[in-house]
């Protein structure tokens, strides 16, 4: 699977989240050529702030597999993940994380900070950006359009 493809099933979830008025993040775990998990926000839904795209599928990738530690998988997701995604793929020491649209905002790994790769860590996790990042910002920023609108 390459990286686009993959980024192509994380747009799919991010579109899904805007149906109960999530953000529209998605993300994708992708281990040995496979897709262990798939998620979108779920914040509005659950009620919870921690349920951002990147997490849950974190979640699900570890039950997946049967271990918390994800060093085979690569996490791709639509928009840059934040300082609380970013330490959590840290944590879960993952191998990976591709992402499409920077967030200059709130983004953690190389936008605003870059806890991905931060030698100070335990662990460093290979960055990719800007895959699909046009579609990607194209589906938040007509989201948050239509909110403002």
């Amino acid at each position: 699977m390459t990286d686009d493809e993959a980024m192509a099933l994380a747009l799919a979830q991010a579109e899904a989240a805007v149906a109960h008025g999530d953000v529209p993040v998605g993300a994708v775990a992708v281990a040995g050529g496979r897709v262990v998990a798939a998620r979108h926000n779920e914040r509005e839904l659950a009620g919870d702030p921690t349920a951002h795209a990147e997490i849950l599928a974190l979640r699900d990738a570890a039950r997946a597999l049967g271990s918390w530690r994800l060093a085979e998988v690569t996490l791709y997701v639509t928009l840059e993940p934040c300082p609380m995604c970013a330490g959590a793929l840290v944590a879960g020491r993952v191998g990976r994380v591709v992402f499409g649209a920077a967030d200059p905002k709130a983004g953690a790994a190389g936008s605003l900070y870059n806890l991905c790769a931060d030698p100070r860590l335990n662990h460093e996790v290979a960055v990719t950006a800007g895959v699909l990042a046009a579609p990607s910002a194209e589906l938040l920023a007509g989201f948050f359009a239509s909110r403002r609108g």
